[in-house]
């Protein structure tokens, strides 16, 4: 078994023994990135199997495809005659300072406004290039972040090591977990091939890291209801991440929107928020007030850098934790070139994903048992950690080309036209990754279960 996946069922208490992991190759990097995936993708699957194991005495093998793994940690949509649009917007990128480099994050429009405010420049590469170039990467940051942007310096490993924020989250656990006195035990609705039926997973997340949790959550069966604030869109992966949801809008700062979702609160099995740490809180649904409207809620957050230390509610990104925690200083040595480069995918949004995933099942499994709630906490800062840690690869064989054969002969009919999906990556059992339904748009379905 790699070491990665050694170290993610220690953390995450999971017995490994009924796991299969086949494959060869792996995704170009100096990292692991392929077994990564993999490893994320068959905590989920070891959780479900646990979760079966308690519930019909018969603990099923789990199967992890870490080819078809490291596809999914790209994209899974395969559309038919039309395009997603671009993933990045024009200004978004890396460029350099006077003392190196440094990535800003302007994909929303109010992330992008700030950054072309601090630089007094207008949306125009060269004109953002021409300024950037005059300013410190750290000073240039600060004020990006001060003015409600995102950005990020480019730090060495070392350097992220030594940074108070690095120091602080580099302590923390892989997980964070809290369990809560027992509340009304859950009657299990599942079954063997859709092992979370019946469960109601309430999802407050936003682009990749979340979205894969519900999505997964999804695929085995769960009911999964996902937020956002009314003017919020990513047209970029909208396609990719609402595969198996609903979607409905609710302004949280609006009594008759707050009395639904305080409903759809207490009614919810499963709650998945990724907002930064203290967003909930200045909403009036601190952690404590959520387990008031539910006691028994599973309730499973992520953020970017960390559950302590001076950055803990700092926006940011998995493009922003590659460069601040020496990922793509590395890549750049490795690649023996003049710029940061990253990971061939964004792996720490999907790992941390499927690993909030494992969390969520793993805390339905107590509830199941117990009627206990649960609290867990990751951030992809932690997970960047569980990269680096693991150590740069040696050559390894190249993944073999996607074929027609890796495409599962459904045809999803979206929004945006048809499309077809590469297969499931992960079996549990008789248990396979299906959704009931096809990805939607963001605000087209009711606030309700």
């Amino acid at each position: 078994m790699p070491q990665l996946l050694d170290t993610i069922v220690r953390e995450l208490n999971l017995d490994h023994a009924a796991l299969r992991w086949h494959g060869v190759g792996g995704l170009p990097s100096t990292f692991a990135v392929t077994d990564l995936a993999a490893a994320s993708m068959a905590a989920a699957g070891l959780a479900l199997a646990s979760l079966l194991q308690r519930q019909t005495d018969n603990c099923p093998l789990v199967s992890i495809d870490r080819r078809l793994a490291s596809f999914w940690f790209a994209t899974s949509l395969r559309p038919h005659g039309w395009q997603t649009p671009p993933l990045w917007d024009a200004v978004a990128g890396d460029y350099p300072t006077r003392d190196g480099w440094i990535r800003l994050h302007t994909n929303a429009p109010h992330h992008r406004q700030a950054a072309l405010g601090v630089l007094g420049t207008p949306a125009d590469r060269q004109a953002v290039a021409a300024q950037v170039l005059r300013w410190d990467g750290e000073a240039l940051e600060s004020a990006v972040v001060e003015a409600g942007g995102c950005a990020a310096k480019m730090r060495s490993w070392a350097q992220w090591c030594e940074h108070p924020q690095g120091h602080a989250v580099n302590k923390e656990p892989l997980v964070l977990r809290e369990q809560f006195d027992a509340a009304a035990p859950l009657a299990w609705q599942g079954c063997e091939t859709r092992p979370l039926a019946g469960i109601k997973v309430l999802d407050l997340t936003r682009i990749l890291a979340g979205p894969t949790a519900s999505r997964l959550l999804a695929a085995f069966g769960a009911e999964v209801l996902r937020i956002d604030p009314f003017g919020w869109d990513e047209p970029a992966v909208v396609a990719e991440v609402t595969l198996g949801k609903r979607c409905a809008r609710l302004d949280l700062r609006a009594t008759p929107d707050r009395e639904v979702f305080e409903r759809l609160l207490g009614e919810a099995d499963i709650l998945l928020h990724g907002y930064r740490a203290d967003a909930l809180e200045h909403l009036g649904f601190g952690a404590q007030h959520r387990r008031q409207l539910n006691p028994g809620l599973i309730d499973v957050s992520l953020n970017a850098y960390g559950w302590s230390g001076p950055w803990q509610a700092r926006r940011g990104f998995d493009s922003l934790v590659q460069m601040s925690s020496g990922i793509a200083r590395e890549g750049m040595r490795w690649q023996q070139t003049d710029r940061p480069v990253p990971l061939p995918v964004q792996a720490l949004d999907h790992a941390t994903g499927y690993l909030m995933a494992a969390e969520a099942i793993r805390g339905l499994e107590q509830r199941l048992a117990h009627g206990a709630g649960y609290r867990a906490r990751l951030s992809l800062a932690r997970t960047a950690k569980l990269l680096v840690e693991h150590g740069t690869m040696a050559d390894d064989l190249p993944l073999a080309a996607e074929t027609p054969e890796d495409l599962d002969p459904h045809l999803e009919q979206t929004p945006w036209g048809p499309a077809q999906r590469i297969k499931g990556p992960l079996k549990v059992g008789q248990a396979s990754m299906h959704w009931a339904r096809g990805a939607c748009e963001l605000g087209s379905a009711q606030a309700r279960w």
